[in-house]
């Protein structure tokens, strides 16, 4: 059974910091593509940032310079540091991972305050 579980998300001030986890089970962890996404009230579900099976890594324009996602193999974990954050970055933060198959998290909220 497949399980992605994300954490780490809260209320923080705009210019504060949060770290996301998400701990991955029942998958060939290593050779997925993992992401996160997020999706703010009445909005699309969006890309924030994706990172491949050799490390390589993409980043909505809205987050280049803010947010890091980084991948931990032997720990089936990957993080999104979100630093500077913005009230515009408020929204539900869903981990991915996609490989043949597409996995979804629970999603974790973020809210960031002005």
């Amino acid at each position: 059974q497949v399980r992605l579980v994300e954490s780490g998300g809260g209320l923080v001030q705009s210019g504060g910091s949060l770290r996301l986890s998400c701990a991955a089970s029942g998958i060939r962890f290593s050779s997925n593509t993992m992401g996160w996404y997020r999706q703010a009230p009445g909005k699309q579900r969006d890309l924030v940032a994706v990172i491949d099976n050799g490390g390589n890594t993409n980043y909505a324009d809205s987050v280049k310079g803010r947010f890091t996602i980084s991948r931990d193999n032997a720990k089936n974990t990957v993080y999104l540091q979100m630093n500077s954050l913005k009230p515009e970055d408020t929204a539900v933060y869903y981990c991915n991972a996609k490989m043949i198959w597409t996995y979804w998290g629970q999603g974790t909220q973020v809210t960031v305050s002005s």
